[in-house]
């Protein structure tokens, strides 16, 4: 082999060293925000949990089928996981016009998507606004979903599977949101709130 061979073969490997890295780093990441414990990510995906722990240290280069089994225990894709991770400062700004608006059923509910677009896998949030008498009915997220409902004006009633609760403004209600689930507008004035669906991340008794 010659001296460009050899320097070929170090840039390879310096390649291959910094996406073990950045695979790792993003495989810790999603394990934490997913509330799972090596022991677990181990169980579902059906890698060893010496293996994930080597990943995530950075100690060992896992193969695709290592790979694949990861991103599906944790519900991602290979692009996702092997992306490098952008540490830049950066302002993005979404105007009014192009804020996408969700309306209900009966036109008194409205969501505008204010999250990002690059979380939506895992962490959804909106700008709800209800007319009196408003409801909306959601079907089931994903198993272990979570939503989040602050209230900034107005009264909310949620109601999951037969329960029911309300909250007034400066109030929260999180809920199982991986049932069936209706938002609705009791009061005489139009509410306002801030909803956030957290995606698999938790596990509620």
């Amino acid at each position: 082999m010659g001296v460009e061979g050899r320097d070929k073969a170090r840039v390879l490997e310096a390649g291959a060293l910094a996406l073990t890295g950045q695979l790792g780093k993003t495989v810790q990441r999603l394990r934490k925000t997913y509330n799972m414990s090596l022991s677990e990510l181990a169980e579902h995906s059906g890698v060893a949990k010496s293996i994930i722990s080597q990943i995530e240290r950075n100690e060992t280069n896992p193969t695709l089928a290592t790979i694949w089994r990861l991103t599906q225990a944790l519900d991602v894709s290979i692009d996702r996981v092997l992306q490098g991770a952008d540490d830049d400062a950066f302002v993005a700004k979404t105007t009014r016009a192009d804020t996408p608006i969700l309306v209900s059923d009966d036109g008194r509910c409205r969501l505008a998507i204010i999250g990002w677009i690059k979380t939506v896998d895992w962490l959804q949030w909106y700008d709800f606004a209800a007319d009196p008498g408003g409801q909306l009915e959601s079907e089931a997220h994903q198993r272990g979903s979570i939503e989040c409902l602050s209230v900034l004006d107005g009264e909310l009633e949620v109601e999951v599977a037969g329960t029911l609760d309300r909250a007034k403004a400066g109030e929260t209600l999180r809920y199982r949101c991986d049932r069936p689930h209706v938002i609705r507008n009791c009061g005489p004035v139009t509410a306002h709130a801030t909803m956030v669906c957290i995606l698999k991340a938790a596990v509620m008794d």
